[in-house]
């Protein structure tokens, strides 16, 4: 089931650090939102507030609203890791559970979901989720072996594979690509073209023409100076952005004149 995300004046805080400042955004469900801008600007911080993925670090927290569809993230009494569980997250650097083998890593989260699934049923989660992740024929045959002694931009593919296994509402993706090789990063574009069917994807990315060819939707977020909070400048169809914004700084992001 894919979901809608609705963001609310959103203050982004590391103690009494202002890291991002007043984001308010609407997401519309079965679509793929890029955020763009330059080093340091707030957006991978932005979009671990998604999924509450920045309050691991000491002081993290937030004043403002994350609806999705219309329940508040941030409402009292609800469980971070339930909200983890909806809100499936691929970060820059390939975390596969090293110890653990390419199935069971595939099968991480789905168990912890669902510990009764049969053999069959987790065979062909593993067999689904690794095909989806256009890694399936390469580790078909060794799926015992442990998930850590693949190559990065196949290990990237198996961190999909496991975050697309719980079948979450929506998936972030923080520059999944930035590690890979073409090859891999183009198979990982098309997968993500495939998964909105499904889901609302939301991706960070630094590379302007990957923004261009996956996302519907550019969210352009810069930052006045060193030590000053991460703003949202443009949000728009992702043709908009990059062919007429209506911003001087998002012009000159985009067309390369800086960052």
């Amino acid at each position: 089931m894919s979901k809608s995300i609705e963001v609310q004046d959103l203050n982004v805080y590391y103690s009494d650090f202002l890291a991002v400042e007043g984001v308010s955004i609407d997401i519309e469900p079965r679509s793929v939102t890029a955020f763009i801008g330059p080093s340091g600007c707030g957006k991978s911080t932005f979009l671990r507030t998604l999924n509450r993925m920045h309050e691991v670090i000491p002081g993290g927290h937030v004043k403002g609203r994350v609806l999705i569809d219309g329940d508040d993230l941030y409402g009292p009494g609800v469980d971070p890791v339930l909200v983890r569980r909806h809100v499936g997250m691929v970060f820059q650097r390939p975390n596969p559970f090293p110890t653990m083998s390419i199935r069971e890593n595939v099968l991480a989260g789905a168990k912890l979901n669902d510990k009764r699934m049969s053999k069959s049923d987790a065979d062909g989660l593993v067999e689904k989720s690794l095909k989806g992740a256009n890694l399936w024929n390469e580790v078909k045959d060794r799926l015992d072996k442990p998930g850590g002694g693949l190559s990065g931009g196949q290990q990237q593919r198996l961190c999909i594979a496991r975050a697309i296994a719980v079948s979450p509402d929506v998936l972030l993706m923080d520059e999944p690509c930035s590690a890979l090789d073409p090859i891999s990063t183009f198979a990982i574009e098309e997968l993500i073209s495939e998964l909105k069917n499904d889901y609302t994807i939301v991706i960070v990315t630094h590379n302007m023409q990957q923004a261009s060819r996956v996302s519907d939707k550019t969210a352009f977020f810069n930052i006045a100076g060193t030590g000053k909070p991460g703003r949202l400048i443009e949000y728009n169809d992702t043709s908009t952005i990059f062919t007429a914004p209506t911003v001087q700084a998002t012009e000159d992001y985009v067309s390369g004149r800086f960052g």
